[in-house]
């Protein structure tokens, strides 16, 4: 087997795996935006700016089930809400370390872009940080990374080459930026909101 064949298949084993663990999440009848579900118990991490007000909150399932979902913390300078819903056994990702990140490293972000269920877009870190070129007035930590993001990756998962969950995308910052909350952050966000 060539060495792109192996490569192949490797992605390939990770993406179908990271994919059963992302949600479309529905503010009433609008929305694509993704969801990372983070426990197996029902809470799921998405981006503030995809709930938008938190009323009529529901996901699908990688299954193609709907639940309703309530909105359990909030915050919207990180840009990044939990949700909760009456689930269990859901399946997750492995957590991988975001402090020790590499430039360089190959990663891959996962969402709905334009509605498209489960896509994946990949690139390499630029950088991770308060001090980022691409944010040079920001204040929290972000992950740059070199690939092509686009409406609705938005919550989806940023994954390493082993499949461990890096961060939550957020935003793109330019053609070919795009930006993701680091685990560690997200961490904090949900011990403080006592998650």
């Amino acid at each position: 087997m060539s060495v792109l064949s192996t490569l192949n298949s490797q992605s390939n084993a990770i993406i179908a795996q990271t994919r059963q663990a992302l949600v479309r999440v529905h503010q009433g009848e609008r929305g694509q935006g993704a969801g990372t579900i983070w426990d197996t118990n029902g809470i799921i991490l998405t981006n503030a700016h995809v709930v938008g007000n938190g009323e009529d909150i529901s996901v699908t399932l990688h299954d193609g089930q709907r639940h309703d979902a309530q909105v359990m913390a909030y915050d919207a300078d990180l840009d990044i809400a939990a949700l909760v819903v009456d689930a269990k056994e859901l399946p997750t990702i492995a957590l991988g370390n975001s402090r020790e990140l590499s430039v360089g490293t190959w990663v891959m972000a996962i969402g709905h872009p334009w509605g498209v269920v489960g896509a994946v877009t990949s690139g390499t870190v630029i950088g991770s940080g308060s001090f980022l070129p691409e944010m040079p007035k920001a204040t929290q930590e972000w992950i740059a990374v070199g690939l092509k993001m686009r409406p609705g990756h938005s919550g989806g998962a940023l994954v390493d080459g082993f499949g461990r969950l890096l961060g939550i995308n957020t935003m793109i910052s330019g053609p070919s930026v795009g930006l993701a909350i680091p685990v560690h952050v997200v961490k904090g966000f949900l011990q403080r909101s006592r998650v």
